[in-house]
């Protein structure tokens, strides 16, 4: 399947990722796998305090999700199109933005391309794209052990909403000071969202989408608040947590049958291109986070588009011959 959006451009050369980026989920040697997770054996588990604020304000918020449901037949019809619309923008702050950009730094976004996905990144309301990027990183470097933020060798549960309910396991803590974080803390536009993080939440995930259906065709605040900014933030809350646990658990492993992440269809579709996950793990610098040409990626033809406009360089690529090798050597054969 062609990519949309590329325009007839020149597509850029596979950019193998550079040997001093470990951190951001690129092997050491070059090689196109995670590099094996750091692990320690026998240790006795840490007992998590429960952090029972986010506990309610959680339960808070899908009780109102649920209540939102039985306000569709009442909306108009531009207020769904708009809340699907916020949906799409801030999928893109996390998946185009926090994750391949900021996370992997698989692509360069120029300035204006960065702004809005920052701005697009406090609309889905996930942490600020330092710790959001922080915690990914983590993450890559320690998969599937008490140092990985969200581990899901602790249960579908846990690696889906659980994590959020305690305080992090100290290893979190502890190994994720080892990572190097100074891009992030060198780019300006990372730094300005952190610093007016709350500010920008209360504009971007709850008062726009809000005001924007009542002041444009007179939808009630009551169905603008509840559609447009409760409904959609917890859906958008929900498909990226599913990357973390169903894509986690479910689905087969082409690419490396040794490794948890699998490629799961179903969060692909929710999450606009994150659910080819056995793939991103086994090749994290890969700014299409899938085999390009063959599947529903729309967060790659996003990018692809801004490469065409050109906001967008330096995408990176794993090259046919790796990703074939890696099948061959490690995939457990369903593709």
């Amino acid at each position: 399947m062609s990519k949309p959006g590329a325009g007839g451009a020149v597509e850029e050369e596979a950019k193998m990722p550079p040997s001093s980026s470990s951190s951001s989920g690129e092997g050491r040697d070059g090689s196109s796998a995670d590099p094996a997770p750091e692990r320690s054996p026998g240790k006795v588990g840490q007992r998590q305090e429960i952090v029972w604020r986010n506990v309610i304000l959680m339960a808070l918020l899908h009780v109102g999700a649920a209540y939102s449901l039985v306000l569709i037949p009442r909306a108009h019809l531009f207020t769904l199109m708009w809340a699907y619309l916020c949906f799409f923008v801030t999928a893109l702050g996390v998946t185009a933005g926090a994750h391949r950009l900021w996370s992997h730094r698989s692509y360069k976004a120029k300035l204006p391309l960065r702004i809005f996905l920052a701005v697009a990144n406090s609309m889905a309301f996930q942490n600020d794209i330092f710790e959001w990027a922080r915690d990914h990183r983590v993450h890559h470097k320690y998969s599937e052990t008490d140092a990985d933020p969200h581990n899901a060798q602790r249960g579908f549960f846990f690696a889906h909403i659980g994590w959020l309910f305690v305080r992090k396991h100290r290893d979190v803590i502890e190994k994720g000071r080892k990572l190097d974080f100074s891009d992030l803390l060198d780019d300006p536009v990372v730094m300005f969202q952190r610093k007016h993080y709350k500010v920008s939440v209360v504009l971007m995930c709850f008062v726009i989408p809000t005001i924007v259906p009542w002041y444009f065709w007179g939808e009630s605040l009551w169905n603008s608040y509840f559609l447009a900014s409760v409904l959609r933030y917890t859906i958008s809350l929900n498909v990226s947590w599913l990357v973390n646990s169903a894509a986690h658990m479910y689905g087969n492993r082409p690419y490396n049958k040794n490794i948890n992440p699998r490629q799961n269809p179903f969060v692909t579709i929710g999450a606009i291109g994150e659910g080819f996950h056995n793939y991103h793990h086994t090749f994290p610098f890969d700014y299409s986070a899938s085999e390009l040409g063959l599947n529903f990626n729309p967060t790659t033809w996003f990018i692809d588009f801004m490469f065409w406009l050109g906001l967008v360089t330096e995408r990176k690529q794993a090259p046919r011959e790796m990703i074939q090798a890696c099948k061959e050597r490690a995939g457990d054969g369903s593709f």
